[in-house]
């Protein structure tokens, strides 16, 4: 192997965590260690990372894309407990005070993760003062984020939790920069079926809340994409 070609072949290792927030003060040496215990994979749009019936022990690093966690009640309806972003952790860790056995994990993007296994989790991250106590923190808030979220189930109208769900992705989105300039609305590409899913309802009903908003310049629609106009709305919308 080259000395470029190796090089390459680092830069990929360490790549899918150099912007996620638990590793931000690591050395060098500390990264790679990490970054060869958690190999990059990659999911399409729709696959599952992981269900009840294929269960997975294994920490997930999110580099690239979106992705849904929700449970099935036993009527069938599906309840979102979690939109990750880039950056953050998920799967199923009873370690770690996490549990995904009830859970679906589908990518709702063309998605990139991490993989660590359950023991590389305890010798590189837990036995880390710095990462466990970032690790805890990111928990605690999905925690908060679970409770409000069956709280909109049972309290919020359709048209709300669709508010919520769209102010939620924006809210996810990197921050303005040189390809994304302040001025510029947030779009969200999402279909109406997945924010269906998102908000807990019916592709037809989300379509008929979503062009009420269109109508009242909240929002603008088209497929595959909602670009949001009016951000404050949206918020006050969401309840």
């Amino acid at each position: 192997m080259t000395d470029a070609a190796a090089g390459h072949e680092e830069a990929e290792r360490t790549w899918c965590l150099a912007e996620v927030d638990i590793f931000c003060d690591l050395s060098e040496q500390e990264m790679e260690a990490i970054a060869a215990a958690a190999p990059m994979k990659t999911y399409h749009t729709g696959e599952i990372l992981y269900s009840p019936t294929q269960p997975s022990e294994v920490l997930f690093i999110l580099k690239q894309g979106r992705v849904r966690v929700f449970r099935v009640s036993a009527d069938g309806r599906a309840l979102t407990t979690a939109i990750i972003s880039p950056g953050t952790i998920f799967g199923e860790m009873v370690l770690l005070g996490q549990h995904m056995y009830d859970n679906y994990a589908e990518a709702l993007d063309d998605t990139v993760v991490c993989v660590m296994s359950r023991t590389d989790v305890h010798r590189l991250l837990l036995a880390d003062a710095r990462i466990a106590a970032r690790i805890t923190a990111i928990l605690g808030r999905r925690l908060a984020d679970l409770e409000q979220r069956l709280s909109d189930s049972v309290f919020k109208t359709v048209a709300q939790r669709i508010a919520t769900t769209l102010t939620t992705l924006t809210s996810a989105q990197p921050p303005a920069g040189p390809l994304r300039p302040v001025g510029r609305h947030p779009q969200i590409a999402l279909t109406h079926e997945q924010l269906a899913a998102l908000a807990g309802t019916s592709r037809e009903t989300c379509t008929k809340v979503l062009r009420g908003y269109a109508d009242h310049g909240l929002l603008r629609l088209a497929r595959g994409r909602i670009t949001v106009l009016d951000s404050e709305r949206l918020k006050d919308a969401a309840g």
